[in-house]
């Protein structure tokens, strides 16, 4: 009897794993995210706190990472999380940036690339989605790069803006009096999925992801 009782406790444990596992691999779409975002760590806390919450975010929902590479500043801290977790994390970068922008301990897979467009198309073609944090010139430059070739058709994966503390509002507001002016479709304006955390940004692009088709 105790045995029979040890055998069902077995088979309802084998079970719960398969279960688990199941939950685990059906938790998302997405094989591996672009993350663009600043090469500084920003002065606000609470944006090196996002980095990391994405990176953990990317994690439960075993996704791997594409970046540009190198391990400082929110770039730093985001490839860090994920690698951490236990999931692969791909950082693109062009040979001429290696000695500026990798300092300290990089983690995962260094794929070195002639240039700056070379590194951003071969981040594209690794993504099945993106995802801009706080940055400054270059994460601007290439989260408005995909938005536009979401726009023309060149590939519909979905675009989202981690909006810590309101640092994208001004952007937001911005292409806002785009489409009010008739620089930007409304429908265009929809590309932008936004939310204040990772987890929000996650569960709406996951929803945006369906919802395309």
């Amino acid at each position: 009897m105790e045995n029979q009782h040890h055998h069902l406790q077995h088979h309802h444990q084998q079970q719960q794993q398969q279960q688990q596992r199941q939950h685990n691999s059906m938790k998302s779409r997405f094989r591996r995210v672009c993350v663009f975002c600043g090469s500084s760590p920003g002065k606000n806390p609470s944006y090196q706190l996002a980095a990391i919450q994405l990176g953990k975010q990317l994690v439960e929902r075993n996704i791997d990472l594409v970046y540009g590479g190198g391990s400082i500043g929110l770039m730093g801290l985001v490839s860090q999380a994920v690698f951490n977790g236990g999931r692969h994390v791909l950082g693109v970068i062009p040979k001429t940036l290696m000695p500026k922008e990798i300092t300290g301990e990089t983690v995962g897979e260094v794929r070195a690339v002639s240039g700056m467009h070379q590194r951003k198309a071969e981040m594209a073609r690794q993504a099945d989605a993106f995802i801009a944090l706080p940055g400054g010139y270059g994460t601007l430059e290439e989260l408005l790069e995909v938005i536009t070739w979401a726009q023309l058709g060149i590939h519909d994966k979905p675009v989202g803006l981690l909006n810590v503390d309101g640092y994208y509002n001004s952007l937001l507001s911005f292409i806002d009096k785009a489409v009010d002016e008739g620089f930007i479709a409304p429908a265009a304006r929809d590309i932008i999925v936004s939310a204040q955390t990772a987890q929000d940004l996650m569960c709406k692009l996951e929803v945006h992801y369906s919802n395309l088709l």
